[in-house]
């Protein structure tokens, strides 16, 4: 069997075919293309605005950034997940606060932010790990309660919903981040979203990833003529491309059939190894709808977690960690923080193992992940 990864991207001809049109135009970076691509998340999230960026870090350094984190500013998030998700406090001067995740699923527990609320607390950033909404009405109601800014990190969660709501709505968030890298649901090459329902952070938004120029009339402190324009916020080049917009536009509307075909990857998991003695399997709380980003099983014994992750790599099956705990990191060790501040995040990080999910997973791929899986739980129970 071929190498199998734990993700990657499902590019056809039509996708290659949008592309070319836009390469073959007058246009091929800020033109028509971002705008229409911002439009078709704002028609499936529902949210009212959206502002297209070049990566998933950047959208989530410019939301940091409206939301006004500044130095000294303590903001609470997951140690379950990427680093961007709280590189991006740091980016602002802020001080990321990890709070401890559930102890059922690897999202923040809400029982747990209200006691890491200070007088410094500025803003929260759940993360909807593996496409599994976070609680967000639990966290919105602590959050507004103390007068917080919630920038929900759903950069695994496009096309997932919280009590039937869209992911990317912004009924519980003031801001939602999405990424386009290419093993997420749907890929711009590299690419990355904010939306929100604020018009007020929406136009912060459009300047920061344009080095914090505007060229709105309305805005202008003064108009010397057509030429003219400001920059009115210290703004950066987070600026996408309309050949990576044509790409995702061909790509969203594709994005349900690609949930579907991830949905179903997923029943055969839970059926087929959900008598596999030593690994415990992910599942969906009552509120949520997962669009499956990852799909993770936890060995019951952390001490054969390397074991069982090298067998499957030598079969040629691309497992991946996800992730090591962010205060883990040296950078962050430098910083002062230390271990053990998160017990559950630890226990799950010691225990977790992702095995492939993707759109283009054919049959026979789905079952050798399987049958591995089996025979390598298998030999270690003997022995």
């Amino acid at each position: 069997m071929k190498n199998l990864p734990y993700g990657h991207q499902c590019i056809d001809e039509k996708d290659i075919s949008e592309v070319i049109k836009v390469l073959q135009s007058d246009w091929i970076t800020q033109g028509s293309k971002v705008k229409e691509f911002e439009n078709s998340i704002t028609n499936y999230t529902g949210a009212k605005y959206a502002v297209a960026v070049s990566s998933g870090t950047a959208a989530l350094h410019i939301a940091a950034i409206a939301a006004g984190i500044k130095k000294h500013d303590e903001v609470i998030t997951s140690p379950i997940t990427f680093v961007a998700s709280a590189n991006c406090i740091l980016y602002c001067g802020g001080k990321p606060v990890f709070v401890d995740i559930e102890n059922t699923i690897p999202n923040i527990d809400p029982n747990q932010i209200i006691e890491k609320i200070i007088k410094k607390t500025k803003a929260i950033i759940p993360i909807d790990y593996s496409g599994h909404p976070s609680d967000l009405k639990e966290i919105y109601e602590i959050a507004k309660s103390k007068d917080l800014t919630i920038i929900e990190d759903a950069s695994h969660a496009l096309g997932a919903k919280y009590r039937g709501i869209n992911i990317g709505s912004c009924r519980y968030s003031d801001m939602a981040i999405f990424s386009f890298h290419p093993v997420k649901h749907i890929t711009t090459g590299e690419g990355g979203m904010v939306v929100t329902n604020n018009n007020d952070l929406y136009e912060k938004l459009i300047m920061l990833r344009n080095h914090g120029i505007t060229k709105d009339k309305k805005r202008l402190n003064r108009n010397e003529g057509p030429w003219y324009y400001e920059q009115q916020l210290l703004g950066y080049n987070y600026r996408i491309t309309d050949f990576q917009c044509a790409l995702g536009l061909s790509q969203i509307k594709k994005l349900d059939r690609f949930i579907k075909k991830r949905r179903k990857i997923v029943d055969i998991y839970n059926k087929e190894l959900e008598n596999v003695e030593l690994i415990q399997l992910p599942f969906e709380k009552e509120y949520a709808t997962s669009s499956w980003h990852l799909y993770y099983i936890q060995i019951k014994k952390s001490k054969d977690r390397r074991y069982i992750f090298e067998k499957l790599r030598k079969y040629n099956i691309g497992c991946q960690v996800h992730y090591i705990p962010v205060y883990f990191q040296p950078y962050y060790q430098k910083l002062g923080y230390n271990r053990c501040i998160c017990s559950n995040a630890e226990k799950f990080y010691k225990k977790a193992i992702s095995i492939p999910i993707y759109p283009s997973m054919k049959s026979e791929e789905i079952n050798y992940v399987i049958e591995t899986i089996q025979k390598v739980s298998n030999s270690l129970h003997k022995n």
